[in-house]
């Protein structure tokens, strides 16, 4: 009696340890659960408002582009959602609601869905929509002017805005200790060091993120800053104080490390991240944005497909 055995070929991947996007998704959205409640300390309810509001837009326009574009509504596995956070994260509590709608509307549509959705997109969705906003509206994302009314027992200026118009002595009484504990202004969820920190090793150590990009961003920012204080002390802030201000750590482990805007092997992902961090000390220190971190975002995501190419050596030898 003959015995047959049938093959069937399939598709990479060929082995699954069982993880999925969705747990990537909501995994990034625990690690940033501690920096957006510190900022819900800081500002109140108009904080949980813009939350509440671009979390549910988010969601609201992926469910219509799933519709509109006739593909399987994919809300659930919580992509929309912490877009949406994460914008929330970067922008000042007291952003009107129509902004908010138009920067998820940026985020999801222009971002993400007209590249063809999830996994598609060459730039980070959020980054996108946040410097088409301070081009059009840069008045409502400019923290001075938008937190002027809240009474703080810290130092109520934007600590980049010093540093950038009076130097590196108008930022002495910003210790790394108060930035580590989220006693300064900016964007919501994007001041509490120690939150960010901790959220980041969290995702490093879930493999959500890749150390790679994380650290090389984190170390290129310290070398360059440290750089530029040497050449002129008075000028240029120190390294801890740019690591610890602006969007410096929300960009290195909920930005930067985006699965599908930035590279897959280890020698690219080194050169992404220290590009990014070279790029964010040059905008701050001689460009003429205060923070440099979401236009570095997005020039080394464009470069990112030229950095792709950097792979091993294969092994073996032509006969």
């Amino acid at each position: 009696m003959r015995s047959e055995k049938m093959f069937i070929v399939s598709h990479a991947p060929f082995w699954h340890n069982g993880s999925n996007v969705a747990d990537r998704h909501y995994g990034m959205l625990m690690a940033a659960m501690p920096a957006v409640a510190l900022g819900i300390v800081h500002y109140g309810m108009s904080a949980v408002a813009v939350v509440a509001l671009a979390v549910s837009t988010a969601i609201f326009w992926e469910w219509l582009m799933c519709r509109i574009s006739k593909r399987p509504v994919t809300v659930a596995d919580g992509n929309a959602a912490l877009l949406g956070l994460l914008f929330a994260m970067l922008i000042p509590a007291t952003t009107p609601w129509w902004v908010v709608m138009v920067g998820t509307l940026l985020t999801v549509v222009i971002g993400l869905h007209i590249f063809g959705g999830i996994g598609s997109n060459p730039f980070h969705p959020v980054a996108v929509a946040m410097m088409m906003l301070m081009v059009s509206w840069a008045e409502f994302l400019d923290f001075n002017a938008a937190l002027v009314h809240y009474n703080f027992t810290f130092n109520a200026v934007f600590p980049l805005s010093l540093s950038k118009n009076f130097g590196s002595a108008a930022v002495a009484d910003f210790s790394s200790l108060n930035l580590l504990l989220g006693r300064q202004v900016g964007g919501i969820g994007s001041t509490f060091g120690l939150g960010l920190i901790g959220g980041g090793l969290y995702l490093m150590a879930k493999r959500y993120i890749r150390w790679e990009i994380c650290l090389s961003f984190l170390a290129s920012i310290f070398v360059t800053a440290l750089a530029f204080h040497l050449a002129a002390p008075d000028q240029y802030a120190g390294p801890m104080f740019h690591l610890l201000t602006g969007y410096t750590l929300i960009g290195a482990f909920f930005l930067l490390p985006e699965s599908a805007s930035s590279p897959v092997n280890p020698i690219p992902m080194l050169i992404y991240g220290a590009g990014a961090g070279i790029m964010t000390m040059l905008i701050r220190n001689i460009g003429n944005y205060y923070d440099g971190v979401l236009l570095a975002v997005l020039l080394m995501n464009l470069v990112n497909p030229l950095l792709d190419k950097i792979r091993p050596k294969a092994l073996g030898k032509v006969a």
